[in-house]
């Protein structure tokens, strides 16, 4: 390292042959490369067409490289912040490497890199690669206090990375949750900025996925964490001089004493060529793994779905009731009462005003459900107490007080968050969800409130918690004992939760049925918001495009048809509170068609298909369903006229038919798989093989 012009390198190939590391390959300063540049070295081994090559530099810098072609500079990609200062250069002082066999992930390499930044702090990264989870490196880094005095640590940092750009720009998707429920894929804009807290963006909006992507045409990063609870992190997106800058951020108030360390939560990084539903599959992969994996879906959450949500809080029962007809005749299966039933939130009493003779009186309701043809399903939001509940007045132990002892607002029904990790309040709902379905006769719950996707750190002396996070964390726990009420109580329940417009908390994934389009503001919200569950939950996932009202024109079923969602209305009839619900003869002929179309398909039980199609950068936009050996494809824009090109096609000729239509589109194969299409809204495509 005498020659000032040249650059220690460590190159780490990762992919799914392993890792591999060549220790002290030399390349000159001046050689690091520009966006995009090819990078031939012959040195690095082990680096298939999917996989993912970090380098460090002497400083501990890293750089990525996808493919043989680096994607960024060598970026300060992992810090440890004191203070108002930010140490992130750090001699290098070693690495090992070792072989290691994880007992659920399998096979894999660890490589530990050591060095010490000029304040006496040591640091030393763990990465690990699977041979099974191509492409992802696993990451945990351990900061030292060697300066021999008390350090006033801030936070950390790990994954920083700039993706160096191009011309076509970038498109990013978020986890995290925003009260403004703005789009989980969108594109980077000029001055964007955006901090990704999976922490509470107010009182009652937080939580999320962990993981965070950008992406341009033929490359993208994408970080978050791997840790089997929710932790409280940023994932920040921005875009750069140079292109866009992701990382994963903690915070960390604590003085490390000499010789004390800091251990950072594990992290992960992974680089693709395509959007976010390819590094949204290797993280549910990787929960998997360690037990956090979709339940089984019973068959029941497939059946298309009527609220009666179009009546609002002042239904009577008389109108739902002579509604139920209708909803059996347009071929839908599911029938749920919504919010309007109870007298409050908390109490969860029966309105005496609607069920005169309370629960007798809603037992009768069930059975005109079934009598009907259709499954009952029972709207709920649990967690909360409203001021005037005798939950609120005579069991406040049960509140969740912040660190300043002030109560959380849960804003839409003005009431009162509740502890989820104190066990009084677990054993109360669950006695609720027993009543609704063994008592009731209810055969599904949905549950609904933004309030329920995470909550903020628990101060309640009452609880004893060893630390305030128990609370985030054992949200997860909460939704386990309710679905497990739930499952004893009907082993065929199902299960919804609706986290209103929130981005789902993952961790809570495992204990659902059921995932609604969760109060989309838009089409293409149902469309990026399907597309993002199906990667996390896998084949056969229920993800349900919420009510069509809320879709563009109040309409569109296109959008979730085309995605395999299950398909979900309120229309009112022959009367209601709002014109824009109320079902007229030609909305009856439409829903009557898309209904007759899902059921005949199915396609929410086949396999989405997400890594074909670039959701940001492909126009026009683009979804595929394989359902046997049949491929259901589905195209978005609002007027198109050109060539599309159909992806997946298997070793033979198919025969496309437009299947909303009922009109022939000819026949391709793998090597003249374009078609000239013309429409308008939406195109539907189905490619059977004809062998």
């Amino acid at each position: 390292m005498t020659d000032m012009k040249r650059r220690s390198v460590l190159k780490l190939a990762l992919g799914g042959a392993g890792l591999a590391a060549v220790p002290a390959v030399t390349v000159g300063v001046g050689a690091t490369p520009a966006a995009a540049a090819p990078n031939r070295d012959p040195d690095v081994v082990g680096v298939g067409d999917t996989s993912i090559t970090v380098e460090f530099d002497d400083k501990l810098r890293s750089r990525v490289a996808l493919r043989d072609v680096n994607v960024t500079r060598f970026d300060a990609s992992e810090a440890l912040l004191v203070g108002d200062t930010t140490i992130d250069e750090f001699t290098y002082r070693g690495h090992e490497t070792r072989k290691t066999r994880h007992p659920r992930h399998g096979a894999g390499v660890e490589v530990i890199v050591r060095g010490d930044s000029g304040t006496g702090v040591r640091k030393t990264v763990e990465l690990t690669s699977f041979q099974r989870l191509t492409a992802m490196i696993v990451m945990k880094v351990t900061y030292t206090n060697m300066s021999g005095a008390d350090l006033k640590v801030t936070g950390w940092r790990s994954g920083a990375h700039e993706l160096l750009t191009k011309p076509s720009g970038f498109y990013t998707f978020s986890g995290s949750t925003y009260e403004d429920r703005r789009d989980w894929v969108q594109p980077l804009t000029d001055g964007f900025d955006q901090k990704n807290s999976l922490g509470m963006d107010s009182s009652d909006y937080g939580g999320g996925t962990p993981m965070a992507s950008v992406w341009r045409p033929g490359a993208g990063l994408s970080v978050g964490h791997v840790e089997p609870v929710a932790r409280i992190l940023r994932l920040p997106v921005r875009q750069t001089a140079n292109g866009a800058s992701i990382a994963v951020e903690g915070d960390a108030t604590r003085t490390l004493k000499p010789g004390q360390r800091l251990t950072t939560d594990t992290t992960f990084l992974t680089a693709h060529s395509g959007d976010h539903f390819v590094p949204l599959q290797r993280y549910r992969d990787y929960m998997s793994d360690v037990g956090q994996r979709a339940p089984k879906t019973p068959k029941s959450a497939y059946e298309s779905i009527w609220c009666a949500w179009g009546y609002e809080r002042d239904f009577t029962v008389e109108q739902v009731v002579a509604t139920l007809p209708k909803v059996r005749e347009v071929g839908l299966k599911w029938a749920g009462l919504d919010d309007g039933w109870q007298t409050n939130e908390g109490d969860w009493d029966i309105n005496l005003q609607k069920f005169p003779r309370g629960e007798a009186d809603m037992r009768a309701f069930t059975k005109q459900i079934r009598d009907a043809g259709l499954r009952p399903r029972l709207w709920w939001a649990p967690l909360a107490a409203d001021p005037e509940s005798n939950l609120f007045k005579e069991r406040p132990d049960m509140l969740l007080l912040d660190r300043d002892g002030k109560m959380q607002r849960v804003t839409w029904w003005n009431a009162w968050t509740l502890c989820p990790a104190y066990q009084p309040t677990v054993d109360y709902f669950v006695d609720q969800v027993r009543t609704f379905i063994r008592d009731w006769g209810y055969e599904g719950l949905k549950i609904d409130g933004q309030h329920l996707n995470g909550v903020t750190p628990c101060y309640n002396p009452a609880h004893g918690h060893a630390r305030p996070e128990e609370s985030t964390e054992g949200l997860a726990q909460f939704w386990k004992a309710v679905y497990d009420a739930a499952h004893k109580a009907n082993r065929d329940a199902v299960v919804e939760l609706c986290p209103c417009g929130t981005a789902f908390a993952f961790h809570n994934l495992p204990y659902i049925d059921q995932y609604p389009g969760s109060d989309p503001t838009s089409s293409y919200q149902v469309r990026t918001k399907g597309k993002t569950m199906k990667a996390l939950m896998g084949q056969g996932g229920s993800y349900a495009g919420d009510h069509v009202e809320l879709s563009d024109n109040g309409d569109d079923f296109a959008s979730s048809y085309g995605v395999g969602a299950v398909l979900s209305t309120k229309f009112t009839y022959p009367a209601g509170p709002d014109n824009d619900t109320l079902l007229t003869s030609e909305k009856e002929a439409l829903w009557r068609k898309w209904v007759r179309l899902y059921n005949e398909n199915m396609l929410p039980t086949g396999e989405y298909r997400g890594e074909l199609y670039d959701v940001g950068f492909d126009k026009p936009e683009a979804h595929v369903v394989t359902k046997g050996r049949a491929l259901h494809y589905a195209f978005y824009a609002d007027q198109w006229d050109g060539t599309v090109e159909l992806r997946g096609l298997g070793r033979t000729r198919y025969r496309l038919t437009d299947p909303f239509n009922g009109v022939s589109l000819g026949t391709v194969d793998a090597r003249h798989n374009t078609v000239r299409l013309t429409f308008d809204k939406f195109q539907l495509i189905v490619a059977e093989p004809i062998d």
